[in-house]
């Protein structure tokens, strides 16, 4: 059983700069986003899964200041983008070249994946892996 009726998910980063995290993430997979406008720029990741960037302030005003203000834990990681991809390598690389920062080199890891991670301009963590055959 679905979670989501309509088969469709989207993951929403906090940026501090929409335009400046726009551009990384173009950089980063290659192609436009499928939406661009002012408080938001989705990109459709894989299937069904779209990455939304919104503003920190578009946040807080819609949630009508009753949460704690994301730009008050900029560049502090809570989560991670965990992207299955073909080559982890040349992503880590890419997101580097667009301004992100590299962690750890792609590497197995003990849960059975090649897994590279890096951040991208807010800190938000990524993580580039493929399955160890």
């Amino acid at each position: 059983m679905s979670v989501c009726k309509n088969e469709n998910l989207m993951i929403i980063f906090y940026v501090k700069d929409q335009g400046k995290s726009k551009v990384f993430y173009k950089k980063l997979l290659g192609y436009e986003p499928t939406l661009d406008v002012v408080g938001m720029t989705e990109f459709h990741i894989v299937n069904n899964v779209l990455l939304g960037l919104m503003p920190e302030e578009g946040i807080m005003r819609i949630l009508e200041n009753k949460i704690p203000n994301p730009k008050d834990a900029n560049g502090v990681p809570r989560s991670e983008l965990y992207i299955f991809v073909d080559d982890p390598d040349e992503y880590y690389l890419r997101a580097i070249t667009a301004g992100g920062t590299g962690i750890s080199k792609t590497e197995l890891r003990n849960w059975g994946d090649y897994v590279a991670y890096c951040s991208d301009v807010d800190g938000h963590i990524l993580a580039f892996a493929k399955k160890a055959n």
